[in-house]
């Protein structure tokens, strides 16, 4: 996902989300929204102004997994993962003379990737935070390593030398800390990989999922998303079977991690929803409207759009509008979150409860609510746990 900074959100509440049916009510908005059913989950985090949301929402989903198979709460550092990532980045990105990505971002893929390749910590053992800041703050570190790994391309001496990787590394152990060999928690002796093997989650169990046209469905291909530096490859789904899975993973107690567009006129944070309006219409609108309507500039009328006071009508989202949002890049690769629950408003209309990583100072405590029209059009890629596919499509992709 690209970098998304959220400095505007502070405080650390904490808010455990339980199953229930009790009402969100945002008399701001005018959306009143009743939960369905919600998994259990640990609580809302802060990745602060860092491009690393992928992370915290896959960390998340496997702390939701560790508990799911019974398991004590734990809270998973997510800078080791980061830094994981930022050292195989830069060696791809020396590799290919950097011809592909090396930025803040990453995949769904990334967090499974490490968990396999190097383990897992818990934050209290690596919460790199080595640099003079209470909450993560990655601007000054990617423009070093990015100048770095730029200084080092250009082959001033027409090869590589063998010092550049130890020089990158003491970047990261300068902002992020050392990682230790070895740590305790809870009175144990643990290695990144032990504490990983401790937490009993097989990384073959997790399966990529998205959705478009331009590949076969029920075959894998890799999303042609910048931040997909493994080059990584997801299985096909048509779009109503992709609602099936997460629909069925809510229902059986699974999370789900969720890539997403958020740049939306809909997408509604600090007021907790996200929907997705039908344009308007010059044939339904009555005289007075019309009047109005035709006086109004071209930006205007699509701000009008998006003046959201409760409960809308919305776009019906097939295949092919979904195909044509992705290949006009109206839908990007910005955001990882994670799908805890279902809901729905005062009208019935259904929605998904996702748990955000931008704090909780927000209306809902760092939760909120996506209509089912917004997640079938923006929707890149959903990571799931394959005990939550139903039989039929888990055959197709065998």
């Amino acid at each position: 996902m690209k970098l998304l900074l959220s400095a505007i959100l502070a405080g650390a509440v904490a808010f455990n989300a339980s199953a229930d049916d009790k009402a969100a009510k945002n008399d701001s908005t005018g959306f009143k929204f009743t939960d369905v059913k919600v998994v259990k989950t640990t609580p809302v985090k802060d990745q602060n102004q860092t491009g690393t949301c992928w992370c915290f929402s896959g960390n998340s989903f496997f702390e939701e997994e560790a508990m799911h198979k019974g398991a004590p709460e734990v809270d998973l550092s997510e800078m080791f993962v980061v830094r994981n990532c930022y050292i195989d980045k830069a060696k791809k990105y020396v590799r290919m003379n950097g011809a592909t990505n090396f930025s803040q971002g990453g995949s769904i893929l990334d967090v499974p990737y490490v968990w396999e390749h190097y383990g897992a910590m818990p934050e209290e053992a690596y919460a790199g935070l080595n640099y003079g800041e209470k909450k993560h703050v990655h601007g000054e570190l990617s423009a070093v390593m990015k100048a770095y790994l730029d200084a080092v391309i250009a082959k001033h001496d027409r090869k590589y030398s063998t010092a550049w990787l130890k020089g990158f590394e003491g970047i990261l152990d300068a902002y992020l800390g050392e990682v230790p060999e070895s740590f305790t928690y809870n009175g144990k002796t643990y290695t990144p990989q032990s504490f990983a093997a401790e937490l009993n989650l097989d990384m073959d169990d997790y399966v990529p999922l998205t959705s478009f046209t331009h590949h076969p469905y029920y075959k894998p291909f890799g999303l042609e998303v910048s931040d997909n530096w493994l080059w990584g490859n997801y299985y096909n789904l048509p779009l109503d079977e992709l609602k099936t899975v997460v629909d069925n993973a809510i229902d059986k107690g699974y999370s789900v991690v969720w890539a997403a567009d958020v740049s939306e006129g809909g997408f509604k944070w600090n007021e907790g929803f996200a929907v997705m309006p039908k344009e308007k219409d010059e044939k339904d609108l009555t005289g007075t409207e019309l009047a109005r309507w035709v006086k109004l500039s071209d930006r205007d009328r699509a701000n009008s759009r998006f003046d959201i006071k409760g409960p809308v009508e919305e776009m019906e989202i097939t295949p092919e509008i979904r195909q044509d949002m992705f290949d006009r890049q109206e839908t990007t690769d910005d955001h990882g979150m994670v799908i805890v629950g279902k809901a729905v408003d005062q009208k019935g209309n259904k929605y998904y409860k996702v748990k955000n990583s931008w704090d909780t100072n927000q209306v809902y405590d760092g939760y909120f609510y996506v209509s089912e029209p917004y997640f079938l059009a923006k929707t890149l890629s959903v990571l799931v746990n394959r005990n939550a596919i139903p039989a039929a499509t888990a055959a197709k992709i065998k």
